[in-house]
C-alpha cells in the first residue's frame, strides 16, 4: 500500500507541479499567434531556453513513469480516475502559483471530480 500511496503521490503532485511549471515558461514566451512550422520550431527553441520548461519536462516525466509503474499495479479503472486529482491541485496550483482567477463555479468543479475520486476509493474495497 505505501508503494502505491507514493505512486499515486507522485503522479498527482509531479504532474501537476510539471504542468504549472510548462505554463509559467510559456507566459514567459508569450502568445503563439504564428503557427507555420519555422514560427513553431522558433517558439520551441525559446520555450527549451526557459528554466521553468526544463524543471516542468523533467517533472511530468517522474509523473509519467509513476504512471506505468502504478498501472502494473492496478487496474486502468481504478488509476485514471484517482489521477483526476490533479484537478484539485491545478486549481490550487494556478490560483497561489500562476495568479489565476479561479471562480466558484470552477471551485464547485474540483469539489464534484473530489467526491468523484472519493467514490472510486469507496468502491475499490
Amino acid at each position: 500500500m505505501l508503494r502505491e500511496t507514493i505512486f499515486y503521490l507522485l503522479i498527482v503532485v509531479a504532474g501537476t507541479s510539471g504542468e504549472l511549471c510548462v505554463t509559467r515558461a510559456m507566459k514567459t514566451i508569450g502568445e503563439v499567434t504564428d503557427f507555420r512550422p519555422a514560427s513553431l520550431l522558433r517558439v520551441v527553441f525559446r520555450a527549451m531556453r526557459v528554466g521553468w520548461m526544463w524543471i516542468g519536462l523533467g517533472q511530468m516525466t517522474l509523473a509519467f513513469f509513476a504512471l506505468l509503474g502504478m498501472l502494473s499495479l492496478e487496474n486502468v479503472s481504478f488509476v485514471i480516475p484517482v489521477t483526476a486529482l490533479s484537478y484539485a491541485f491545478s486549481a490550487l496550483g494556478g490560483k497561489l502559483f500562476l495568479g489565476e482567477r479561479v471562480t466558484r463555479q470552477r471551485w464547485a468543479g474540483v469539489v464534484l471530480v473530489c467526491i468523484g475520486v472519493t467514490l472510486v476509493f469507496i468502491g475499490k474495497g
